[in-house]
């Protein structure tokens, strides 16, 4: 178990670019004046729209934040209108993309060999995945384990070495009021993590949740996650704050008991 922990932001498509650009420079300034933040015990990562791709580079640079892409495409370069490359992302600085979300399968038909496709492209690039995986329906959490650690073998089952950040979204959670029961996240998550620890190549890698994950989440799991990737709730800046503090908590706990 890595004492790092890890908290991301997606912002989906909620701001608009004056309002993003707003947002980025309180996360900004909250980061860099945090302690487990600067010296690396907390990873913290943002993911805008394209668009706002550059601001928050822009934004973050002198900060330890990492700006990361909502998606990218299968191929790295070509005849592909309206797709923009890991290669590309890359160059300019992109550190994660996020793959495989549930939004994309089902409103853009998303299959498991297009994310896998993905997957391996971020690799390829030096591009770390936050790969998004989760069950469609509630069920028990031992049947949610055989089913997302299905899908993870399946998305990283060709792709090159690389770290990659496991986030389990119990698709069924994902826009709830509530995240799913701590035991159940609990339960899938040590599952996926003794997956990712048995692959090849993956070192430095970490399971996270999301899924109306917000603040307290991390104090409700106890450990069992290795951080959190938000969505609406990091709307405010001083939410994501307290997130920050509850994930230096854990990776304190989390060094003294490796020391």
């Amino acid at each position: 178990m890595s004492p790092r922990v890890s908290v991301g932001v997606s912002l989906k498509m909620y701001f608009g670019h004056a309002d993003a650009r707003r947002w980025f420079e309180h996360v900004a300034a909250s980061a860099a004046a945090h302690p487990a933040v600067v010296d690396g015990r907390v990873e913290c990562f943002v993911i805008p729209t394209y668009l706002q791709v550059l601001p928050a580079l822009a934004a973050f640079e002198g900060t330890p934040v990492v700006v990361g892409a909502q998606d990218v495409a299968t191929e790295d370069s070509g005849a592909y209108t309206g797709e923009v490359s890991a290669a590309e992302l890359a160059e300019v600085g992109v550190g994660l993309a996020e793959i495989g979300h549930a939004e994309r399968r089902r409103l853009f038909g998303e299959t498991d060999e297009v994310v896998a496709a993905k997957a391996a492209a971020a690799l390829r690039n030096g591009i770390a995945p936050v790969l998004c995986i989760g069950e469609s329906e509630r069920a028990d959490a031992a049947s949610a384990a055989a089913d997302t650690i299905a899908q993870l073998r399946s998305a990283l089952a060709d792709a090159p070495a690389g770290r990659v950040l496991v986030a389990y979204e119990p698709v069924w959670a994902i826009g709830a009021p509530e995240p799913a029961p701590a035991s159940h996240i609990a339960e899938v998550s040590r599952a996926l993590r003794t997956e990712i620890d048995a692959l090849p190549g993956r070192e430095g890698s970490l399971v996270i949740y999301g899924g109306s994950a917000g603040p307290g989440q991390l104090t409700r799991l106890d450990g069992s996650v290795d951080g959190l990737f938000l969505g609406r709730f990091a709307h405010d800046p001083a939410a994501l704050a307290d997130v920050l503090d509850e994930a230096a908590l854990l990776a304190d706990r989390r060094a003294e008991a490796a020391a």
